[in-house]
């Protein structure tokens, strides 16, 4: 599948800027960005229009510990206002390091990163039940501390460590959707949708209220590509390619499914909750829609080999 003239959201994890427990800081995270960045625009030097979106869980996090180490000493930060300060802050480095990686491609593009928020139900039961871990991974006794000092709710995250949960609700309406679409017509490559959008809730007379919760990046990223009647979406993670069986004997990689397929491994299993089943489950629901989209499954680097088939995992309509 070529790429010229394709409009691509490409959304990627907020666990990619930061490699491993020693990296952390914001120099790490920016070097993270900028090598990310290079994947990115190896696409757009195809000739794809890209929205890039990305997830914030991690920053969050970190704002929301520092808010609760200062306090009594400077107002606590609410999360709504986390997920805007970090769609400000990552959306910088990928602004800047995507500008500085054109100037030395010779690349007349312009980047431009649009702080969104996105409606939500106010009755949606996820509010009801936090589920969608941010910040780092603790061991349980830091967690269950954390959780007593500061009213967090803290669980046990696939294995990994423990980590503060808040509510996850499902993304209904992107509320900059428009300016997202005429940046992109006109060329730009738009940072949007930041850590899965701020998420709001609407009065009957359509005034906005920020609620303390984060949104799934993926399931936005999902809904702005149809919206925006995307060529193509690409969800990247830590593997090239997408397993059924991961780690068993009987492991297998898959290169190529169609939608059918892709709802009966999710049904059946495959793809864990706290790891790939919401990537496909979002690709899912974009592909639902129909027409020519495609779907692709990868790790940054190998985004640009993705657009020729060369690596990843491939889901088509049928």
């Amino acid at each position: 599948m070529s790429g010229r003239g394709k409009t691509a959201v490409v959304a990627v994890g907020g666990n990619s800027l930061i490699v491993d427990a020693e990296h952390q800081s914001i120099p790490d995270q920016y070097k993270a960005a900028a090598q990310s960045s290079q994947y990115v625009a190896d696409m757009v030097e195809a000739g794809v229009t890209v929205i890039l979106t990305h997830g914030n869980g991690p920053q969050v996090g970190f704002i929301l510990r520092r808010s609760g180490l200062a306090k009594g000493v400077v107002p606590e930060v609410p999360v709504d206002y986390a997920d805007a300060d970090t769609q400000g802050a990552i959306g910088y480095m990928f602004q800047r390091s995507l500008h500085n990686e054109f100037k030395r491609r010779r690349l007349a593009r312009k980047v431009v990163t649009v702080v969104t928020q996105v409606l939500v139900d106010r009755d949606d039961p996820a509010l009801a039940n936090p589920s969608k871990p941010i910040g780092g991974y603790m061991e349980e006794d830091v967690a269950r501390s954390l959780a007593r000092d500061f009213g967090w709710v803290v669980k046990e995250d696939a294995g990994r460590g423990w980590r503060r949960v808040v509510g996850s609700p499902k993304p209904r309406r992107i509320i900059e959707l428009d300016v997202i679409r005429s940046l992109a017509a006109e060329g730009c490559i738009v940072i949007a949708c930041g850590g899965g959008g701020i998420p709001v809730v609407e009065d009957a007379g359509g005034a906005l209220e920020g609620l303390e919760a984060v949104i799934d990046k993926d399931f936005v990223s999902a809904l702005l590509a149809h919206q925006i009647d995307a060529d193509l979406l690409v969800v990247s993670t830590g593997v090239e390619k997408v397993a059924i069986n991961f780690n068993r004997p009987d492991q297998r990689w898959l290169e190529r499914i169609g939608l059918a397929e892709a709802k009966r491994l999710l049904a059946e299993g495959h793809f864990p909750a706290g790891s790939m089943g919401p990537k496909v489950e979002a690709i899912i629901s974009f592909l639902a829609h129909g027409g020519e989209r495609r779907a692709i499954i990868t790790n940054p680097p190998n985004l640009g080999r993705a657009l020729s088939g060369a690596a990843g995992t491939h889901i088509t309509p049928d």
